[in-house]
């Protein structure tokens, strides 16, 4: 039906005379089956013949193939800095592969030890030599019989040998790609599937699992959107209970992928996916590992530490308006992790590609111990492990989630489980740091913009579920709970397995002046429908409590708040915003979100410190209170303003707000350059804007004669006693002749980009401070650059600059080492360079809040209106509140005691530190499993341990006998005046001679 769906579309398409196409044939094992989806190869195709399809009523999406390069990630122990690349000439050139923004490998080089974020200085350790897992102790569950059996697990990956000794249980091998191959060209796959179900030397979690092998991958790295779609159908054909996927890719809104993973978890696959290897930089979270209904899974070392390649949240799916959800859900073992060899024997590996297989392992070991499968899904199977996890000391939820894995603990979960809802996370504790940051960073008060935490529901009762009536707010009198305001919004369906529910919090009137700590919960009940219509009503329900602390303080003054404009920043997806720094060509993509709490989160944290109270404005220009803020920070924007937005500026302005922007570069001829061409729809790809949209930065502030030029300039230079950086940053074109301007002698950076020639230009302005006339009215600050605040690529921090011009804004406090200092120009009257212009025939208006098409010509929209919440009517509760809001998580009726485990010491892995020369890789021979493959092994350790405790009883046994027998001396008796001296003597020394 679909090919003449197809057919029938086209045929109807105004050009239907010309086009030539024809749906490519399937050549893997879905050709069999019927699909949901078909590949048109369309030569020539025009707009026209694309909008034909869209239009057909029973099409429901068309999106041009991608092609996803992956490559197995090698960082190098002594990596070198960005900072040794940026003084020498590069060749600068057009990018002409395939889109940037692709799913790739998560696994970084063979036995490399990452250092962590707390411990940068630790030295190199390994552990002596056990495998993971039993060091997660599976040996515990495989002494009671528990191997994985009757679980099939799928391994999209590279493929797998097809006589591999490791494996006992390989129940079928596709192969997905265009190479005529079953067998393992990288490596990569074979030693995932290894982690998961080896049986001999590095052993896997669960030996006797049912394996199915997915090559998605050619040995040159290779897939495409169609090769994962197709797989993703079999899987689920085959009815798959497992799905590990060691790739991911920042793109969230490639929606047949999203669409076939919300598909999947739908029909009970279990999907593990790895959370990404873009650490330390917050919110560089991978798709799919950051969806709600996929477990996604990041990294730590063998001493329990953060590894420092282990992407961080928050997600960045909800912004500018919302606020992200927590993510990872759980971490485990990523760095040094030993599996399976291409052919034979064993290898290590490093990243969050190898801590999803352990947890993909654990979880397929964990579903053979249930009697009851129906129990067992994706929902159930998240909760179990999150409930368990095992919280790391000073680690924030961004970086952990909800903690290390703790298979144990998730066994007697699991086999206690009743179907139920639950949160993630599963209380809001403001006041608990560091685990709750960034919401424990900062207090809130009367008149800030409300806090929205993005809580996860997680519906254990079935796929698809809903929120009866309406979540309850119920303060708690006693605790001050009638001081703050609860607003709710919600997911109207719960599917797949999950929904949201988002919290916004804001402190009442009356507390205004007061400070304090104020609490209260959220009930929320959720509805399911029952598989067995005979249940009660036909529906499961489960009510689940959300506990909120906050600490309240009176409201700061308005030189002390700052408002950071979210609303203007735009990043990928959808659209191709380029790098603000164009050294960074390996990372030519804007995609941590442009907020304080991810690559701003060293700016907010330098802020905070410096006692500023940081808000976040999500919402038009039109939408805030500028009598409540001192400063109105601006950096690195993309999008257009609204004309009401630039009016209201001025007039805000006018009466005492000031303004700080820190630009970047806006070059179109610079633009067309760094265009890459895109293999996928044969076309070339332009910028959507430059590292800032500057024309509509020069439109915001024209009204007081200032423009940015569009110059793009590097160099380093020397400003108040600081070394600074300036990376890929525009000039000053125009400034009032009252302003304060600071110029430095920087390279032109587009010179060299457009034709590979280096020149300095003198006196580049690049900073300029400015008191607009009217009375009681605010200040402007403007600087060229954003790369020295920003964490994605900063080499040398300009905090202090910062500083400085709150300082000048907040508190009209000029700084004399900028007013005075001798770098100090007469202003730019806008003769010097040409301002930047809009580049003829951008795509922004396509992914612009601003802007709409318009007869070619895009145009600003209607304004929208203002956010406005529906504040839940308290219910009070006349009773004490919990003291401290985090127990370990418990789900509902669950009796831990009930579930008797084998009486086994739990296993800490021995380290040693690594000896000069020796190899990170371990050199042991070939093992056995322990458990039902190595019950005599097992049966000698009691005998062992017996026979050295009686050895060492005895011992004690003789050495107490021994001092029984000697006789007692009798102590010499000193003579009191002698020791009254001696005594009085020591007082003296140790007062004169005091020691630490």
């Amino acid at each position: 039906k679909l090919f003449l769906y197809i057919s029938s579309a086209l045929r109807s398409a105004r050009d239907n005379d010309t086009l030539v196409w024809h749906i490519v044939p399937r050549e893997n094992p879905a050709s069999d089956f019927p699909s949901d989806f078909e590949l048109v190869h369309i030569r020539l195709a025009s707009p026209s013949s694309i909008l034909t399809l869209e239009d057909h009523p029973y099409i429901k999406r068309v999106t041009p193939q991608r092609k996803v390069f992956r490559s197995l990630k090698y960082i190098p122990s002594e990596p070198a800095s960005p900072c040794n690349t940026t003084h020498g000439s590069q060749k600068w050139q057009s990018w002409q592969s395939s889109r940037p923004f692709r799913r790739t490998s998560l696994s970084l080089g063979s036995g490399f030890w990452h250092a962590t974020g707390r411990h940068s200085s630790r030295r190199l350790l390994r552990a002596i030599p056990r495998h993971v897992a039993q060091i997660l102790q599976a040996d515990v569950l495989w002494q009671m019989g528990h191997t994985g059996s009757g679980v099939k697990v799928a391994v999209f990956d590279t493929g797998l040998s097809e006589k591999h000794p490791h494996f006992k249980n390989v129940k079928e091998r596709t192969n997905w790609t265009n190479e005529k191959t079953l067998d393992d060209g990288l490596g990569h796959g074979t030693f995932v599937a290894g982690v998961i179900a080896s049986m001999r030397e590095c052993q896997g979690f669960a030996p006797d699992s049912e394996l199915h092998i997915f090559r998605v991958f050619t040995n040159n790295q290779v897939s495409y959107t169609s090769w994962f779609l197709d797989a993703f159908n079999y899987a689920i054909l085959k009815k798959i209970d497992v799905l590990n996927l060691s790739i991911g890719g920042p793109d969230f809104m490639d929606h047949p992928f999203v669409d076939k993973v919300w598909e999947l978890t739908a029909n009970k696959v279990i999907m593990v996916s790895a959370i990404g290897n873009d650490g330390p930089l917050y919110g560089t979270l991978n798709n799919p590992a950051d969806q709600m209904d996929v477990i996604g899974v990041g990294g730590i070392d063998f001493e329990d530490n953060i590894a420092r390649f282990s992407s961080r949240g928050m997600t960045t799916w909800e912004l500018p308006g919302g606020y992200g959800r927590v993510k990872p859900d759980i971490v485990t073992y990523g760095s040094g992790v030993r599996g399976s060899g291409m052919k034979e024997g064993c290898r290590s590996l490093s990243g969050t590609s190898v801590a999803s297989p352990v947890v993909a392992g654990a979880v397929t070991l964990l579903a053979s111990t249930v009697l009851n499968r129906e129990l067992v899904n994706p929902a159930s199977m998240k909760q179990a492990l999150i409930a368990s996890a095992r919280r790391l000391p000073g680690v924030n939820m961004f970086e952990q989630g909800h903690g290390k894995l703790d298979l144990i603990r998730a066994y007697q979960i699991l086999n206690s489980y009743r179907p139920q809802a639950s949160l993630s996370p599963s209380y809001i504790d403001l006041t608990e740091c560091p685990y709750m940051w960034p919401y424990c960073s900062q207090p809130i008060y009367y008149g800030g913009m409300p806090t929205i935490v993005n809580v996860t529901i997680l519906n254990g009762m079935g796929v698809t579920g809903r929120i009866v009536d309406k979540p309850i707010w119920q303060p708690y009198l006693p605790q001050n709970g009638d001081h703050i305001d609860v607003a709710v919004s919600y997911s109207p369906v719960l599917w797949p397995w999950a929904g949201y529910l988002a919290v916004s919090i804001s402190v009442a009137k009356k507390a205004a002046s007061w400070e304090g700590i104020a609490q209260g919960h959220v009930m929320v009940t959720v509805a399911s429908p029952a598989e067995n219509d005979s249940e009660v009503g036909g529906e499961l329900t489960s009510t689940v409590k959300l506990p909120i602390k906050v600490k309240i303080v009176p409201t700061p003054p308005r030189s002390k708040r700052v408002l950071w404009d979210q609303y203007h920043n735009l990043r990928y997806p959808p659209g191709y915003f380029p790098r603000d720094n164009l050294r960074m060509k390996n990372d030519p993509l804007d995609w941590n979100g442009d907020h304080i709490h991810t690559n701003f989160r060293d700016m907010y944290q330098h802020l905070r410190s410096m006692g500023y109270f940081v808000e976040v404005l999500g919402a038009p220009i039109t939408c805030f209170d500028a009598s409540q803020y001192g400063t109105l920070l601006m950096v690195d924007s993309e999008e257009e303003y609204f004309p009401e937005e630039i009016t209201k500026l001025r007039r805000d302005i006018d009466n005492g707000l000031s303004l700080i922007i820190f630009s970047d570069w806006y070059n179109t001829s610079v633009m067309r350059k760094v265009k890459f061409y895109d293999e996928n729809t044969r076309q070339w790809w332009m910028p959507d804007t430059g590292g800032a949209n500057v024309p509509a930065l020069n439109d915001l502030i024209s009204v007081w004669g200032m423009a940015f030029s569009d110059g793009l300039y590097e160099g380093e230079f020397t400003l108040a006693d600081h070394d600074m950086y300036y990376a890929s940053g525009c000039s000053i074109a125009r400034f009032p002749e009252e302003g304060i301007v600071i110029a430095k002698n920087l390279k032109d950076q587009g010179l060299e980009v457009l034709k590979q020639e280096t020149a300095v230009v003198e006196g580049v302005p690049v900073l300029g401070l400015y008191q607009t006339p009217s009375d009681g009215g605010g200040r402007i600050a403007l600087y060229g650059d954003s790369n020295c605040i920003d964490d994605s690529h900063r080499q040398k921090d300009c905090f202090w600059l910062l500083d400085a011009l709150l300082q000048y804004t907040s508190y009209s406090m000029t700084p004399p080492s900028l007013s005075h200092s001798h770098s100090r120009v007469a202003p730019p009257t806008g003769a010097e360079r040409p301002m930047p212009q809009r580049l003829e025939g951008n795509h922004l208006y396509r992914y612009s809040k601003v802007l709409e098409a318009h007869l070619g010509d895009p145009k600003p929209r209607p304004l929208p209106a203002c956010p406005h919440l529906s504040w839940a009517k308290p219910q009070p509760v006349n009773e004490t509140a919990p003291s401290n809001l985090w127990k370990h998580q418990k789900l509902l009726s669950v009796d831990l005691d009930k579930v008797a485990l084998p009486n086994v010491r739990p296993y800490r892995p021995q380290v040693r530190p690594l000896s000069p020369g020796e190899s990170s890789a371990w050199d042991i021979p070939g093992g056995i499993m322990p458990g039902r493959y190595n019950q005599e092994v097992g049966q000698t350790i009691p005998v062992f341990a017996f026979l050295g405790a009686m050895v060492v009883l005895s011992f004690f046994v003789v050495q107490l006998t021994k001092a029984r027998s000697k006789p007692k001396r009798r102590k010499p008796r000193i003579k009191r005046p002698t020791y009254l001296q001696q005594q009085q003597q020591q007082q003296t020394t140790t007062m004169k001679n005091p020691t630490v």
